[in-house]
């Protein structure tokens, strides 16, 4: 008779999962056990459980499929949490298993107890306990089959002791995913396209629900004459081939997406769940589509909800709409883009030997070497804002990060998960200083695992976003310094090949050679601290925080930080 464990990875190999992601301990000993019997699928080593959890969620979202993470009773799977409330609200299937102390010593405050089931509800679709072989393998499959129709974490909380316990032998079953077509009613669609013909002047705001509904929504927008904003989780799947692209909008955005939004009677909202309040429209009327009715009207007031998905949604629409002949909003917002883009454009120039480099340029450089299928991952903090605004899609590149949950470390912690799904398959990690050292440990886990992951450091030895949010709201920058060794160091050190670029002159030809390394490998990059990330349009507030910071700085006797902000930033202003 066959363990749980045996039985946990027997279904595993029969669903065509070929990695698991983690850290061993005692209380795994049954699963990495029947994980070595097996022998098809790899043991990826992670140095930390945070990053086996990223690493997860990463190729949850390049392929689509489930995937899967462990930790060890206690600390081992605490760690599992903050990359799985980053799979959670990215709405990616992931599997976690997180063991358990012995069943006997639950209630006693055993060594390393925890109430697990209790501590993953929060970041999951499901958490469950399994107490006792004969819950198997249905509970498994459970799991399984919420997480992949539910697109989300599912926990399976498992004491040692139960792993190890022999169970009746059962057949694993494949779960196979459901792929529904879900359409509005037709008297809302026709609705809907009354409000949208009778318009001229609709803006779309594209999110990542537009995945795999490309062609529709670009063939939706030529019938509206509308422009084509998107939301950082949409621009992978929207921005490439897009003749009504004019950008993002919100704290990542640029002026020519805020404005085109600004600007609309008529907003639809196609797949998106955009955060920021303040960047939607005060008096248009607006029109969200998604395939989940819950998440319809979280933002902003929404005037006609539709629950569909997008493809069906669009393509319905399509049909039922005449070709505005009026495109005068349209016309006026693609200028404005053409105009924005340029201004962003020339702020990606190389600064004069001797300066700090500018984190544009180091952005556009690498957009113009990375191949055309590359997979990018990105910091939350600065190295996403010179993501959103200098890599360009092609429609098999892919874009990856923390983008609802918003947490530091999580860029070589992706692009491990991303790189193992294929390591022939060129993945460029976008990382802060801050973000890298966070998890720093995880060089480690790129080198053993032999993961050719190439890491672009921006090294302004601060903590950068959050120093720009102080000098917005008007405080003296304060706790956000970072001394930091030279990372191409530290990465030769860790069996990477390591490189540091200080002179704008000499990064052209370093970033070929960096790319083109056969492994794991860190370009460090000293940018600009006093580069400014300007949002799309300066708001009074924002306005009246950079006054009141330049007054408590000069006060606190730091008058020469201002000097140095007024030289970096003296081109964005005029």
């Amino acid at each position: 008779m066959p363990n749980v464990a045996e039985h946990i990875i027997d279904q595993f190999d029969a669903q065509g999962i070929r990695r698991i992601y983690g850290v061993p301990g005692d209380s795994l000993n049954g699963l990495t056990d029947a994980l070595r019997e097996n022998g098809t699928i790899e043991w990826v080593h992670h140095r930390h459980e945070e990053g086996a959890a990223f690493a997860a969620a990463a190729e949850a979202e390049i392929t689509g499929e489930i995937a899967v993470c462990v930790g060890s009773c206690g600390p081992g799977n605490l760690h599992l949490i903050n990359g799985l409330y980053d799979a959670n609200r990215s709405r990616v299937p992931v599997l976690a298993i997180a063991a358990h102390i012995p069943t006997d010593e639950i209630g006693s405050n055993y060594f390393q107890e925890t109430h697990p089931v209790e501590i993953f509800r929060g970041c999951s679709v499901y958490a469950e306990q399994v107490s006792d072989p004969k819950q198997m393998p249905r509970m498994l499959r459970i799991a399984m089959r919420e997480a992949i129709e539910k697109r989300g974490v599912a926990v399976l909380v498992i004491s040692g002791d139960v792993a190890l316990a022999e169970m009746e032998r059962a057949e694993p079953q494949k779960i196979l995913k459901a792929n529904p077509r879900v359409l509005p009613s037709e008297e809302e669609l026709e609705q809907v396209a009354e409000v949208l013909e009778s318009s001229k002047k609709v803006t779309i705001l594209a999110g990542a629900g537009v995945a795999g509904a490309h062609d529709e929504v670009i063939a939706l927008a030529d019938k509206l004459a509308a422009p084509i904003v998107h939301a950082m989780r949409g621009k992978e799947h929207i921005e490439y081939d897009n003749p009504f692209d004019v950008g993002m909008t919100g704290l990542l955005g640029f002026a020519s997406g805020a404005k085109a939004i600004a600007e609309c009677d008529v907003l639809l909202m196609l797949g998106t769940d955009f955060p920021y309040q303040q960047f939607y429209p005060q008096q248009a009327r607006i029109i969200q589509v998604d395939i989940r009715g819950e998440q319809i009207g979280r933002r902003t007031r929404v005037d006609y909800p539709l629950v569909g998905t997008v493809k069906d949604t669009a393509a319905a629409l399509i049909e039922m709409l005449p070709t505005q002949t009026k495109r005068k909003h349209l016309d006026n917002a693609l200028e404005h883009y053409r105009k924005t883009r340029t201004k962003l454009d020339e702020l990606a120039t190389p600064s004069k030997d001797g300066a700090a480099i500018h984190p544009q340029y180091l952005a556009r450089l690498i957009d113009q070497a990375a191949d055309q299928d590359a997979i990018f991952t990105a910091d939350v903090g600065s190295p996403v804002i010179w993501a959103a605004r200098y890599l360009s899609m092609t429609g098999d590149r892919r874009v990856l990060g923390s983008f609802n949950h918003g947490s530091m470390a999580n860029a070589l912690c992706h692009a491990l998960g991303a790189q193992a799904v294929d390591r022939k398959r060129q993945v460029i990690a976008f990382a802060g200083d801050g973000g890298l050292t966070m998890m720093l440990g995880e060089l480690l886990t790129a080198t053993q695992n032999k993961l050719p992951v190439k890491v672009v450091v921006f090294n302004n030895s601060s903590l950068n976003f959050v120093e720009l949010e102080m000098k917005a709201a008007g405080f003296v920058t304060y706790a956000t310094d970072l001394q930091n060794p030279d990372f191409g160091a530290v990465a030769n050190a860790s069996g990477l090949k390591g490189y540091r670029v200080t002179n704008a002159s000499a990064l052209p030809a370093t970033i070929k050679e960096f790319l083109a390394h056969d492994g794991p490998a860190v370009l460090d990059v000293v940018t600009d601290r006093q580069e400014l990330s300007m949002p799309p349009a300066i708001k009074l507030e924002q306005a009246k925080g950079f006054a009141l910071y330049a007054i408590r700085t000069v006060l606190s006797g730091r008058g020469d930080e201002l000097l140095d902000l007024a030289k970096t930033n003296w081109r964005q202003m005029f």
